[in-house]
């Protein structure tokens, strides 16, 4: 048995059911202890692919990354919007916390920075640490050397800014690799003139210092000169500059606000709920927390934040900022700004409707409370008491091993999409997700359209032999479960139970009718039944699936309309948009701030833009 297959098997940590309720996004995670101290901070571009590598199977770590790993207890999750904020929020962490496997700074001084040459005709751009005398112009400093070595990887793809050492320029007789692969523009065979070269080392300086907008400016107007000039390979090669830097541009999400803000969001499902507090101190965005009462009297998030408020916050060891923003309002909201005012001596505002950077600081935290609510719920614990309700619910005399559940969404008919989600004892199963683009099917016959994926998945499956599922669930009433029934049958799959899943009358949550089609009979159900709520939960998952692969669907249907079908674009407006986004594609790509910017463009015509291409979403 290897070093790493040992400390598997001792872990008290269950790696399984966590990493596949994990985001792909960016963000932190902080690994804890079983005195849940923080023993190791990391960031991730890819959270779920981060995490997953410290236990993948035939994984041989360093026997310190081992040791740490069989120390895990659990891990939390902090989702951030990009990757640069995640790094920000990393370093923030460890200096917090100071956790015994992480490599800390010592000071400023051993930071890394970007050092531009200066004595040379065509200069590059070096990793640089230490003394800040020498003769050039450095940028920095940088939280690490992945940071740097990343900026300057980047600004070599985007401004073609030679790599190569002084001693290797001056030897070339032909371009080198770099060239071929568009990375340098070749200064050393004179392929590109020392003007040219000076104008690309220009706008690296100003996208290195944020200016942007700058860059675009000064790559525009040549472009424009040379689609005038007829030079349409020159027009192509600042057109994709253009793109390659509006696709790179990053606003960092902290504060200009110099003060200190909490947000506190709620998510509630299935019962359950969470509570996620964001901390902001001096416009840093130093992390969050996630609490999760043990017992909730209701599904109304208001409810939720105000007793948390009001016990969390009248406790004086825990701080509290001056301003808290939270994600739902509540009736009492004056009455408890009086109270902490008078408990911690300090004015207190609690906030709802905010915007600008308070939106997106909001925004996070509501992400990151459903993305630890859905963590929890698909705990092997609670996944398996459902289960074992279910199957007693059912009266099955063997246990539920997988289940599939299937949803319809379009919107009147337009960009059917069916959705196939599993569950397994352990949770969702997201990689096993399936969806379908129902073709041929006359608009809004959800019928017909039930039909069509109930052929299409388990023609696939007995094909393939693969594993087939317990129970098939299907959000519909005895129409679509009839559909169902009759394509299994069809494939001498019958022996599989149906379980369908109608709306009530009031089509409240815990009203639903539960058809069991093998029987063709309506189950009583408690709504507090743990039963039920593994079953809201899967529904609920095959919703989202379902309506999120619909609206993609329209989405790229609608991209395919051009900027001149828009009521209030001309000509002129269209230019302006092209020019200012290097290209369709970069206008499909901005959002409703960015297209307002452009001249001629207005708010409400910005809005209207960017809903023909993302519709309601």
């Amino acid at each position: 048995m290897t070093f790493s297959e040992k400390n598997r098997k001792n872990m008290s940590f269950d790696a399984k059911p966590f990493l596949k309720t994990l985001t792909s996004r960016p963000g932190v995670y902080c690994m804890h202890n079983a005195s849940n101290e923080v023993i190791y901070v990391g960031k991730a571009k890819n959270l779920k692919n981060r995490v997953s590598s410290y236990f993948a199977k035939g994984n041989e770590s360093s026997p310190k990354t081992m040791h740490m790993v069989n120390h895990i207890h659990h891990i939390e999750i902090t989702i951030t919007h990009t990757e640069n904020e995640a790094l920000i929020l990393e370093n923030n962490l460890i200096k917090s916390h100071k956790p015994k496997y992480n490599v800390l700074f010592r000071d400023d001084k051993s930071f890394p920075y970007i050092f531009l040459t200066a004595e040379h005709g065509f200069p590059l751009f070096r990793y640089h640490r230490g003394s800040l005398k020498k003769k050039g112009k450095f940028f920095g400093p940088y939280p690490n050397t992945y940071a740097v070595r990343s900026a300057i990887n980047l600004i070599q793809k985007l401004f073609l800014i030679r790599s190569c050492e002084d001693s290797v320029f001056a030897n070339r007789s032909r371009p080198c690799l770099q060239y071929q692969i568009k990375r340098c523009s070749a200064p050393c065979v004179n392929f590109i003139s020392k003007e040219q070269y000076q104008q690309d080392i220009y706008n690296a300086i100003l996208f290195l210092e944020g200016k942007n907008e700058q860059v675009i400016n000064s790559l525009t107007r040549p472009m424009q000169e040379a689609s005038d000039n007829l030079e349409f390979e020159k027009a192509a090669k600042l057109r994709d500059q253009i793109r390659a830097v509006r696709h790179v541009q990053e606003k960092k999400f902290v504060s200009n606000h110099a003060g200190d803000i909490d947000i506190v969001a709620c998510a509630i499902s299935n019962h359950q709920a969470c509570i996620h507090q964001l901390t902001i101190r001096n416009g840093i965005n130093l992390g969050g927390r996630n609490f999760f009462p043990r017992q909730i009297q209701a599904d109304i998030k208001a409810d939720v934040l105000e007793a948390f408020l009001s016990q969390h916050y009248l406790n004086k060891k825990n701080n509290i900022a001056s301003e808290v923003i939270i994600s739902d309002d509540f009736k009492n909201k004056t009455v408890l700004e009086s109270v902490l005012a008078e408990n911690l001596n300090k004015k207190i505002i609690i906030k709802h409707h905010v915007r600008g950077e308070r939106s997106k600081w909001l925004k996070m935290a509501n992400e990151n409370a459903h993305i630890a609510l859905m963590q929890r719920l698909a705990s092997n614990k609670s996944q398996l008491n459902r289960f074992k309700a279910l199957e007693s619910l059912l009266e099955f005399s063997e246990p539920i091993e997988r289940m599939e559940c299937f949803d319809i969404s379009h919107t009147q008919g337009e960009a059917t999409v069916a959705s196939c989600v599993v569950f397994g004892r352990e949770g969702p199963l997201s990689n096993e997700y399936r969806q379908f683009n129902i073709k041929d099917v006359n608009a809004g016959d959800d019928y017909g359209a039930m039909r069509q994926v109930i052929q299409r998945r388990y023609i696939r499956l007995v094909k393939e032999d693969a594993k087939l599922p317990d129970l098939i669930l299907i959000d519909g009433g005895r129409g679509q479960i009839r559909m169902a029934k009759e394509e299994l049958q069809e494939l001498q799959l019958g022996h599989i139970p149906i379980l369908g899943i109608a709306k009530g009358p009031s089509r409240k949550a815990g009203l639903e009718n539960l058809i069991l089609a093998s029987e063709n009979k309506t189950i009583n159900c408690d709504s507090a039944s743990s039963a039920l709520h593994l079953i809201q939960h899967i529904r609920d998952e095959a919703h989202r699936f379902a309506i999120t692969a619909h609206r993609q669907r329209r989405k790229t249907r609608r991209n395919k309309s051009s900027l001149e079908e828009i009521e209030g674009i001309g000509n002129k407006r269209r230019q302006n948009l092209i020019k200012h986004f290097g290209g369709i594609q970069g206008v499909v790509k901005a959002g409703v701030e960015d297209i307002a910017m452009v001249r001629g463009i207005s708010k409400s015509l910005a809005e209207k833009i960017y809903n023909n291409f993302h519709g309601d979403q």
